[in-house]
């Protein structure tokens, strides 16, 4: 239950993420597809995409939002939920918003 409760936080705040994304959240939508919940690291995605805009939890969960470009300025949203071991637990991705 308290997964779903931190998802659903984690969702919330991305969807208020706006204005110019920080150095290392913009990466390309295929190699988003290399994170696989329960085997990536967080040393994992730091190494491979760069720091990004998260937020920490109390419980010690954390949330990592990076972009992947779509086009006409617009950015899909990718969220990751990483577990207090510091393992991903699940992800999330959001298409663009419609101009």
């Amino acid at each position: 239950m308290k997964t779903v409760a931190l998802l659903l936080c984690a969702a919330l705040l991305a969807g208020c993420a706006t204005g110019t994304a920080t150095p290392g959240t913009q990466v390309a939508a295929e190699r988003l597809g290399a994170i696989v919940p329960g085997r990536t690291t967080k040393a994992e995605l730091l190494a491979g995409f760069g720091k990004t805009q998260s937020v920490v939890f109390d419980s010690g969960y954390e949330t990592w939002l990076y972009q992947a470009p779509a086009g006409g300025g617009r950015f899909a949203e990718f969220v990751v939920l990483i577990d207090p071991a510091g393992v991903v637990a699940k992800t999330r991705q959001r298409a663009p918003a419609n101009p």
